[in-house]
């Protein structure tokens, strides 16, 4: 399976969308995707996370350099995730202690 995105505008918010997998093989693609965002986003961006079937530990640690990022430029990342089995992941990885996780893009406020 691959990596899909679509990046769209919500409001103010610069919202990246992927569905399929983020792992070791789409690492190079995830990796630009969230540069881009990034780079189009003055304020807070947002990596929707719901239609993800496989985030491996590499797919975990480029969203976390994203969040770093984001914060040294002054803007912020926020992550929806409301399914079950990856957010017990982001949870119990600790991810959700070092970067906003929501469970939808209303949440963030």
């Amino acid at each position: 399976m691959e990596l899909v995105a679509r990046q769209t505008a919500v409001g103010l918010l610069q919202v990246l969308q992927l569905s399929g997998e983020a792992d070791l093989a789409t690492l190079p693609r995830l990796s630009d995707l969230l540069t881009r965002l990034l780079a189009s986003s003055t304020g807070t961006s947002v990596v929707d996370l719901d239609g993800i079937v496989v985030l491996d530990d590499a797919g975990l640690g480029l969203l976390l350099g994203a969040a770093g990022r984001a914060r040294q430029s002054g803007s912020d990342l926020v992550v929806v995730c409301s399914a079950g089995v990856l957010r017990d992941r982001l949870t119990t990885t600790g991810f959700d202690r070092a970067v906003r996780v929501v469970d939808s893009i209303s949440a963030i406020a």
